[in-house]
């Protein structure tokens, strides 16, 4: 009996102890596992916190949050958002993508991005609207538009702080901020842009609320091709070519410049504001030395402090499209025209001309210069300090137009045009587009 004890013993002993290897056994591998799972982890991280070169936004969650590079999905927003180095954001209104590596950011769906730190580019492409805050955003390409928008609905850059867009690009993609789209700029903030081809471009309507600028283009500073339009802000522009221009010469309707408000300081190798159909301006203080100040088919001045130092025409008006007969017509403003030596006219008209109100001060050789009909309905009118109530005409100025009858040698007439309606015009553009 006493043995069949002390076997009993034995067994439960020998079973005991094996229940305990066999759970010391579960415990080491779980926490060996569990070691391994963090390890894969960490270096996941570690991968892709250290390769931040390009980061695309395509997801439709609302908040992005890194500076790692990566594609962001819907399906990986949450642990992107904990591998990068950015601050977090739960908003649903805005995605925030500062950065401090210089990335490429990619954007290929609509919504608001937070912009801060250093970037080698920003891409647009989506079929919605995107809104861009640069808050401290510097933006630098060497090979391409700075800002490229490939494709939107409508584009807005709200401006914070100081910004600054540098770009190396090319004629095809020829500006620093490059637009397919409808581009909108608001905001207090400040941009300072630098181009070796145009400043700001959108190839549709370019609208400017507010803001300061600070532009310097090779060709030119501002161009939008069916419209500019401008509510207020300060513009600082140096431009190889064109100051502020509209170049849509396809559509009547389109093509214009209307500035409203502002501050403007522009030196420009050609016009200094220029549109294909017509320039409207009813409000701001301008600063202008150019070829010429301010060309379009039609020129309508109704307001503002408009100062123009020229070395051609101050105000031109020449037919760059059939939207109407060449026409400036002024209806007030304090305009002060102060012309270069030689053949310069303070104000040309390739058609008709109509003061009805405003001061103009013009100092120079030729203050008018006319092809059509000349109209003094009101106003201030004052010519080399000396105040006049008429409006004479410059009969050689502005290349030989102003009041000669019949054709000039080599098929030209007096205007300028080739027989059968062709024109050969200056219109002070440096490249056709």
């Amino acid at each position: 009996m006493n043995g069949l004890k002390s076997k009993n013993v034995k067994k439960i002993i020998l079973i005991i102890i094996t229940i305990g290897v066999i759970v010391g056994l579960v415990i080491g591998f779980t926490k060996v596992y569990d070691n391994m799972q963090e390890s894969e982890n960490q270096t996941s991280k570690e991968s892709t916190v250290s390769s931040n070169k390009s980061k695309t936004i395509s997801n439709s969650s609302d908040t992005n949050s890194s500076t790692g590079s990566k594609t962001t999905s819907s399906e990986n927003a949450d642990s992107s958002a904990d591998s990068g180095s950015g601050a977090g954001s739960n908003s649903s209104v805005s995605n925030s993508a500062s950065s401090e590596s210089g990335e490429v950011l990619n954007i290929t769906n609509g919504g608001t991005y937070d912009l801060s730190g250093n970037y080698s580019s920003v891409t647009i492409n989506t079929n919605n609207d995107v809104t861009l805050n640069l808050n401290g955003a510097e933006i630098t390409s060497t090979s391409g538009p700075a800002i490229n928008v490939e494709e939107a609905d409508t584009v807005t850059i709200v401006l914070t702080s100081t910004n600054k867009v540098t770009a190396t690009t090319t004629e095809d993609l020829d500006g620093a901020i490059y637009s397919k789209a409808d581009l909108v700029f608001s905001g207090t903030g400040s941009l300072e842009v630098k181009s070796n081809y145009d400043g700001i471009v959108s190839k549709d309507t370019l609208v400017i609320k507010n803001g300061t600028y600070v532009v310097n283009s090779d060709d030119d500073g501002i161009r939008g091709k069916d419209s500019v339009e401008i509510q207020d802000g300060k513009f600082t522009i140096n431009a190889g070519g064109d100051g502020i221009k509209a170049s849509n010469d396809e559509d009547t309707s389109l093509g214009y410049v209307n500035i409203t408000g502002g501050a403007y300081t522009i030196t420009a190798e050609s016009d200094g504001i220029q549109a294909i159909t017509k320039a409207t301006i009813s409000g701001g203080t301008f600063e202008i030395t150019s070829a010429e100040g301010i060309e379009a088919t039609y020129v309508k001045i109704d307001d503002g402090t408009i100062n123009i130092s020229a070395s051609d025409d101050g105000i031109n008006a020449s037919k760059k499209s059939n939207v109407a007969t060449p026409t400036v017509e002024i209806n007030g403003g304090n305009i002060t025209i102060k012309m270069g030596q030689g053949d310069t006219d303070g104000i040309d008209s390739n058609g008709d001309l109509y003061i009805n109100g405003g001061t103009i001060n013009v100092t120079g050789n030729s203050p008018f210069d006319y092809d059509g009909k000349a109209e003094y309905n009101g106003g201030t009118i004052i010519v080399n300090g000396t105040q006049t109530n008429s409006i004479t005409n410059q009969m050689m100025g502005g290349g030989m137009k102003g009041g000669m009858q019949g054709e000039m040698p080599g098929g030209m007439n007096q205007n300028g045009n080739m027989p059968n309606g062709k024109e050969m015009q200056m219109n002070g553009t440096r490249r056709g587009r």
